[in-house]
């Protein structure tokens, strides 16, 4: 019999039902389940849409937020934001929350880097305790020793003052660093640390030469969740600060009872007040999530 005349067999048939069956799988739908887009939409205008409310509100008139609560700004105006940034409160808070932001990120990330590295890197009778102690810190917030540090701030003589707030928060922001840096720096290979002692750098040179530069990402992480969560920081400054050392949350607070009739002032002070923060986490996201990624890896 020729080769011509075999028939195909039904394993490599194009008409075959396996072949079929392959093209009838290729054409389904293979994005992801529905449902999960679905859920993901809805928090996304949970999450996003009392943002944007509260931004075009500020290009409203009180008028037309009466008149149409849901509407778009027709027409569009300009004079709620322009008060709020001619007013020099506005300033001083942001200002205040400056200073007390960075001031907190910057505690949080030299101590919290100076005590990940012993952690990670040394090998002790009762680190994994000591580890311990700092993950237990994270069940513990600010808030459960608010009166205890009101009392021990304000006997320090540092009430009303930046630093008064800028020391708790980042005590209260450690735990959280700790255990974000340790397993960063653990990834780090031991080679490296070796190699560096060979060649006659102490430990402290190791730290500072090498291990400081290759956990950018991890100290980046830890120092913009310092600085958004020092930005928005409430009860703390509401307990400690007054009159002029006010921070911005305190100010919308402020300017919210005093211009309780004027919404659209409100909405305006509001957006203008977590731009900042806002906008810093958003350019920083990827290296955020670069330096989580390190975490969770190590």
């Amino acid at each position: 019999m020729s080769a011509g005349t075999l028939a195909p067999t039904s394993a490599t048939s194009p008409k075959s039902p396996r072949t079929r069956g392959a093209r009838r799988r290729t054409g389904k739908y293979t994005g992801g389940n529905p449902l999960v887009y679905a859920l993901a939409l809805a928090v996304v205008a949970l999450t996003v849409g009392p943002v944007l409310y509260g931004v075009l509100g500020g290009f409203r008139t009180n008028a037309q937020l009466a008149e149409s609560p849901a509407g778009m700004p027709d027409p569009w105006v300009l004079f709620n934001y322009t008060g709020v940034l001619t007013n020099p409160n506005f300033w001083r808070y942001a200002l205040n929350s400056t200073v007390i932001a960075l001031l907190t990120t910057a505690l949080v990330v030299v101590f919290g880097i100076m005590a990940a590295y012993p952690l990670a890197r040394y090998k002790f009778k009762g680190r994994e305790q000591l580890f311990t102690v700092f993950v237990l810190g994270l069940l513990f917030p600010a808030t459960v020793a608010i009166i205890p540090l009101f009392i021990l701030i304000t006997d320090l003589g540092m009430g009303n003052t930046w630093w008064g707030v800028a020391l708790p928060q980042a005590a209260f922001a450690l735990p959280v660093t700790v255990v974000i840096l340790r397993p960063f720096l653990q990834a780090l290979p031991d080679e490296l640390e070796e190699a560096a002692l060979l060649d006659g750098a102490s430990r402290i040179g190791f730290f500072w030469r090498i291990l400081l530069p290759l956990s950018g990402p991890g100290m980046v992480t830890v120092g913009v969740l310092a600085f958004v969560g020092s930005w928005n920081a409430y009860l703390l400054p509401l307990l400690l600060l007054q009159s002029d050392m006010k921070t911005l949350p305190l100010g919308v607070a402020d300017f919210s009872s005093e211009y309780s009739s004027d919404t659209a002032g409100v909405f305006a002070f509001t957006s203008l007040a977590m731009i900042p923060a806002l906008v810093f986490f958003l350019a920083m996201q990827k290296r955020i999530v670069n330096g989580l990624q390190g975490a969770v890896k190590g």
